[in-house]
């Protein structure tokens, strides 16, 4: 008992010393959103709100942000297509190179951005490719495109081809199979890495540097700003922005997992 009581202690203070280490700095960054003072100085003497009305009202970061979340949702809607035709081509036939191609997909996720970045950078120049919305939306893809390619060949791995089976012996064509057995079996998984996908892509900054020219996404204009005489405030202001959108989509993957997985412990 006393071994046991030891045990949940010392996890707990791990667990509350792992998350502070994680997320203080964060906390940090909301604090100084609300700095009444233009530097960053500690302890923070004066509070304000009103640098999230000047970060709203003003034009780049408007357009920033409009630009993130369109090229988020391109990329992940790239991504879902790419990767749910490449989960099921993996899972359910077996051809030569299946295991190369599993590594090959999955291998991008697995690099230093800055690698992913000079990749594209040089292959874009090299094809006379402008840099714009465009090569950002291919330079997410190929990152975003692992999520939903995890996601969905696990669900398929743990669907039981013997529902597809009786759904083909009971009458129904490939077509209706899919759309009543196989789909359902596999939505939520994509929906979850769509959203991780979505998240992923809206504050992403080192394969944007590479690919985006003189567009500027979010992330880029925290960057860019970062280091100018008087912009601190709004640059946190924005950072604070950054990370609550991002959690929003995460947390709903999150949730959609957990109950995908709930259920599917349940029906066995």
């Amino acid at each position: 008992m006393g071994a046991s009581r030891t045990s949940r202690v010392f996890l707990r203070v791990a667990t509350g010393l792992t998350l502070g280490f994680i997320y203080f700095p964060l906390a940090i960054v909301a604090l100084y959103a609300f700095n009444g003072n233009t530097s960053l100085g500690w302890p923070i003497t004066s509070w304000t709100t009103d640098w999230f009305g000047r970060a709203f009202a003003d034009e780049g970061v408007r357009n920033a942000l409009t630009l993130s979340a369109q090229i988020a949702v391109a990329a992940t809607a790239v991504a879902i297509v790419l990767g749910t035709l490449l989960a099921f081509a993996v899972q359910r036939y077996s051809f030569f190179g299946r295991e190369t191609v599993s590594f090959l997909v999955i291998l991008p996720i697995a690099l230093p951005g800055i690698v992913t970045g000079i990749a594209l950078n040089s292959a874009f120049r090299a094809t006379g490719i402008p840099l714009g919305t465009l090569t950002v939306v291919v330079g997410h893809a190929t990152f975003c495109v692992v999520t939903i390619y995890n996601n969905a060949i696990a669900r398929l791995r743990r669907t039981s081809r013997s529902l597809e089976e009786a759904s083909m012996d009971l009458g129904a064509d490939s077509f209706q199979t899919f759309r009543h057995v196989t789909f359902p079996a596999v939505r939520s998984s994509i929906v979850a890495g769509g959203l991780l996908a979505l998240g992923l892509s809206f504050d992403e900054v080192i394969v944007t540097t590479f690919t985006a020219g003189l567009q500027q996404t979010l992330p880029i204009w925290i960057l860019s700003n970062y280091l100018r005489p008087n912009q601190a405030p709004l640059v946190n202001v924005v950072a604070v922005l950054v990370v609550l959108i991002s959690v929003v989509p995460i947390y709903l993957a999150s949730r959609l997992s957990s109950d995908a997985g709930n259920v599917a412990s349940g029906t066995r």
